[in-house]
C-alpha cells in the first residue's frame, strides 16, 4: 500500500509539472501572436495617418486654388474698373493751356548779358514786356523783342490764338559756340577775343481770365 501511495504522489506531481509547462507554452504562444498583431496594427495606423495627411493636403490645395481664383477675379475686376475711373478723372480734369514756342539761335550776344533782360521779362504780359524792351538801353533787348513778336505771330497763325493776350511763361538763354579771335598787341604779342553767342527760347501761354 505504501508503494502505491508513493507512485500516485509521483504521478500527480508529474501531471502538475506537465500542466504547468503546457500553461507556460500557451502563454508564450499568446505573447508571440500579440507581438505579431501589434506591428500590423501600427502599420494600419500609419496608413490611416498617411491617408488623412493626403486628404488634408488636397483640401488645402483646393482652398488655395479657390482663394487664388477669387483674388485673380478680384484683381481683374479692379483692373477693369480702374480704366473707367481714370477716364472719369481725365474727363473732369481741365485741358492744359496750349504752349507756343519760338527760338533764336546763334545770337551774337553774350549769354550773361542776355539773361539780365530775360529775367526782367519772364512771367510778364506780352504788352508790358514789349514796352519794357522797347525802351531798354541794353543790347540784348532788341533780339529778345524780335523773338517775342515771332512767338506771338506763331500763336496767331498756327494755334488760332490772340497774340496780344499772351503771357511769357518761360524764357531761357543757353550758351552757343564761341568765335575766337585775336588782336595784335605790343612787343609782338596777341591777345584773344572771345565773341560769344547765345541760344534763346521763349514759350507763351494764353492769359487766364
Amino acid at each position: 500500500m505504501a508503494d502505491e501511495k508513493k507512485t500516485t504522489k509521483k504521478d500527480e506531481a508529474a501531471k502538475a509539472s506537465g500542466e504547468k509547462a503546457k500553461a507556460k507554452k500557451a502563454t508564450k504562444k499568446d505573447d508571440a501572436k500579440a507581438s505579431k498583431k501589434a506591428p500590423a496594427k501600427k502599420t494600419a495606423a500609419k496608413k490611416d495617418s498617411k491617408a488623412k495627411g493626403k486628404e488634408t493636403k488636397k483640401a488645402a490645395a483646393k482652398k488655395e486654388s479657390k482663394t487664388s481664383t477669387k483674388t485673380g477675379t478680384r484683381k481683374t475686376a479692379k483692373a477693369k474698373k480702374e480704366p473707367a475711373k481714370s477716364s472719369k478723372k481725365a474727363a473732369k480734369a481741365p485741358a492744359a493751356p496750349p504752349v507756343v514756342k519760338a527760338s533764336a539761335r546763334y545770337v551774337r550776344i553774350a549769354p550773361r548779358k542776355a539773361r539780365l533782360i530775360a529775367d526782367q521779362v519772364r512771367g510778364m504780359h506780352i504788352e508790358s514786356a514789349r514796352a519794357l524792351l522797347q525802351f531798354s538801353p541794353r543790347g540784348a533787348a532788341h533780339p529778345i523783342h524780335k523773338l517775342i513778336n515771332s512767338a506771338a505771330a506763331n500763336a496767331e497763325n498756327n494755334h488760332d490764338l490772340i497774340g496780344d493776350e499772351m503771357r511769357i511763361s518761360s524764357i531761357t538763354v543757353d550758351e552757343g559756340p564761341t568765335l575766337r579771335r585775336f588782336r595784335p598787341r605790343a612787343m609782338g604779342r596777341a591777345t584773344p577775343i572771345n565773341k560769344r553767342t547765345s541760344h534763346i527760347r521763349v514759350a507763351l501761354t494764353p492769359v487766364e481770365d
